[in-house]
Formats: C-alpha cells, structure tokens, sequence
C-alpha cells in the first residue's frame, strides 16, 4: 500500500468499480442543480449532493457497500447520497458520460483513460490501484499450441482497442521482440468476446481479471502470461467529473477514504465481496472461478493516492502508447491528476 506522505506532489478499487456492461442506460438525475448537487429538499435544510455512480453488480467494495448501507452512512457524513447511474463497465462510455454531466465517478484502467484523454476531457483521476500482477494477461484455450508470447506470430489476438486488452498484447510483444505487424489484433468489446474465443475464432485474448476469472474457473482456458510476466503498468484508477470535484471536494475526499479502506478490508477477506446479493444467476462467481477470483483479489492493491511514483509509471504508458501509434502523440497524463489532500 502506498503511503499517504506520497500525496504530497499530486492529485485501482482491485475491482470496486469492475467493469462488466457498457452505460448504455445512463441518464442525468433528474432535480439536480447541473453539479450533480440534489435541489432544496425543504425544512430549510442544506440541499444534498447526489453522487451518480455507475452501478456495481454483485460483487466488489461498492456493491458491499450498497448492500449494508456503509456507503450510504459515508456519504451522508458529508451531505451527499448516491444514484445508482447505469452499470459498471468499460472506461470509455463512462468517460463520455462525464464529459456530457451524466456521471460524476468511473473507474478505469491507466490505458483506457489515456485514450480517453487523448480526446476532449471533463474528467481527472484521483486514486490509484497497483497493476493487477495475476488477473490480468494473455490467455489461450487449454490444450493450446501457444505456449510463449513468439508463438502467437501468424495468430488473431483479441483485444479491446485503446484500453487494457491492446495494452497487454503489445508490452507483451515489445517485451518479446516480436514486431507487432506479426499478430493480428483483432479488436472486440469485452463482453462480446468470449463466445468467440471459445469458438476458437481467435487464438488468444488479451483480457483483465473480470472476464478471465470465469475463463480460468471453467478449466478451458490459462494465461500464456499474466501481469507480472509481462511488466504491466496498468493500473486501475477512479474518475471524478471535472465540475462535481471543484464544487464538491470534501465529497470526493470522503469517497477515496471509503474506497481506501474498504478495498484493504476487501484484500484481507475477499469472499465476503463476492456474490453480495445473489450467489446464484450469471453475476455469481462459484466454484473454481469463485476460488480464482479469490485469489486474484488477495494478490492485488488497494485504492490509495496518486503518488510520485505512479505518474513517472503512467507516463511510460502514455509514451508508449504513442510510440506504438495507439495515440497520435504523447498523453499529459500529470495534468488530469488529482491530489486527493489539496482539494479544498
């Protein structure tokens, strides 16, 4: 866990924030003031600032945290409560959606969020989560040929583009000094990509944790490579909506104290983040996948402050994205970060 002293020079939850669903329903909350603030709610009292958050599933710090009212309880310490806005899932939607005042906090990979920022943003991040060292990576089927990051030479790849599937594939190949015109991407949303792995349509899949669990627990799939092989810089880091984090910074504040201290809870007991509402239907994880997931979860960081060291580790991603043409130039990742102490 970084310690706080590195919030000093600026300003991943493992998988509070874990993606599984576009936003295709997101909305703006109706009665709100355009800050995400609720409107007068009588008696004279303050108004109170709704926080719209994407909605997390069944599983994860959040959904924990909706489930017994803790997070509600944090909240309103600092006169807020949150609307549940859509579903959790890729960065990229979410990113959107706080550019046009629908939401007003994401999560998302260091890689997705530099494509993000490499258009026009209203968003920074303000915490950061290690790199995930054993869910995420390149898997392949069970029984599979591939056994080293050369042997995928002549093969179809999947991968989400700009985000943490394209990432993976070309560290991996950089690493092995495999030119990346030797494999071909082939370029896929997340939730569609699965049934066309397992059709062996495609060789391999560079994926994270929240589709490779149910890959792995199945026994029909590992990783040629995860993480830690690799060299991921990918971390895992929270957005806020430009707007919502200059009128509110005491709401923003409360929130990473939330994240921070629930995702260390969440480390240290991972299945009691699991199945939160429901331990059957297709948003459980049992079985051997609930066994992988568990692990990967015990393995991973916690949501802690954007430190020094983290932004020279952003900005050798946002370097190499552009020199893998992934972005048309160089990413100042150091100007849409957040120093969660100083917000005031």
């Amino acid at each position: 866990m970084r310690p706080l002293a590195a919030l000093r020079p600026l300003a991943r939850t493992t998988t509070a924030l874990a993606a599984v669903a576009a936003l295709s329903t997101l909305a703006a909350c109706g009665g709100t003031d355009g800050t995400g603030g609720a409107k007068g709610e009588g008696n004279g009292a303050a108004p109170t600032v709704t926080v719209r958050i994407p909605d997390p599933g069944n599983s994860g710090v959040l959904a924990r945290g909706k489930q017994d009212g803790s997070l509600d309880k944090a909240l309103a310490a600092v006169g807020a409560k949150v609307a549940w806005t859509g579903s959790a899932g890729p960065f990229a939607p979410a990113a959107q959606a706080m550019n046009a005042d629908q939401l007003d906090i994401a999560t998302g990979s260091i890689t997705s969020g530099i494509t993000s920022l490499a258009q026009s943003p209203g968003f920074a991040f303000f915490t950061a989560t290690d790199p995930d060292p054993a869910g995420e990576g390149i898997l392949v089927r069970e029984g599979s040929d591939i056994d080293s990051v050369t042997d995928l030479v002549g093969r179809k790849v999947a991968v989400n583009k700009g985000g943490t599937g394209e990432y993976l594939l070309l560290k991996a190949l950089a690493q092995a000094g495999v030119p990346t015109d030797r494999v071909e991407r082939v370029y896929l949303r997340p939730d569609q990509t699965a049934a066309v792995f397992n059709a062996g349509q495609v060789d391999a899949w560079a994926v994270w944790s929240t589709y490779a669990v149910a890959e792995i627990g199945s026994g029909k799939a590992r990783f040629l490579a995860d993480g830690a092989a690799i060299g991921s810089d990918n971390y895992s880091l929270n957005a806020v909506r430009s707007g919502f984090a200059k009128d509110h910074p005491e709401i923003v504040k409360a929130l990473y104290a939330y994240l921070h201290d629930n995702s260390a809870k969440e480390r240290k007991d991972p299945a009691a983040y699991l199945n939160v509402f429901t331990d059957a239907g297709p948003t459980a994880v049992n079985g051997k996948a609930k066994e992988v997931q568990i692990s990967f979860t015990a393995k991973g960081g916690t949501v802690d402050p954007i430190g020094p060291e983290d932004v020279e580790r952003f900005r050798t991603v946002a370097r190499f994205y552009a020199d893998q043409k992934v972005t048309p130039a160089e990413v100042d990742i150091a100007a849409h970060l957040l120093d969660i102490e100083k917000l005031s």
